[in-house]
């Protein structure tokens, strides 16, 4: 990734990997929310944090995107789904 000098968006070069961060309070609802998400695509979920508490679970999330808009509809679908909390 390469950051435009002019202030605007960066400049990604695609395909490339891109990381996401799950967070949810059930790891197991975050994994099948993942998995809808991203179907049949290679991908790795590695377990990240959780809470002090144990009430929030993070899980990250490696994919190859291939296109912006990809990358968005990836973000977007995981943001929206009734497990995850945020997505980062």
């Amino acid at each position: 990734m390469i950051v435009n000098g002019s202030g605007g968006k960066p400049d990604i070069a695609y395909p490339c990997p891109w990381g996401y961060k799950v967070i949810g309070s059930d790891v197991e609802r975050l994994r099948s929310a993942i998995a809808e998400v991203i179907q049949e695509r290679p991908h790795t979920i590695t377990p990240s944090n959780t809470s002090l508490t144990g009430k929030y679970h993070c899980l990250d999330v490696e994919i190859v995107v291939t296109s912006e808009e990809c990358r968005i509809e990836i973000y977007e679908c995981l943001r929206m789904h009734p497990a995850v909390k945020v997505v980062l």
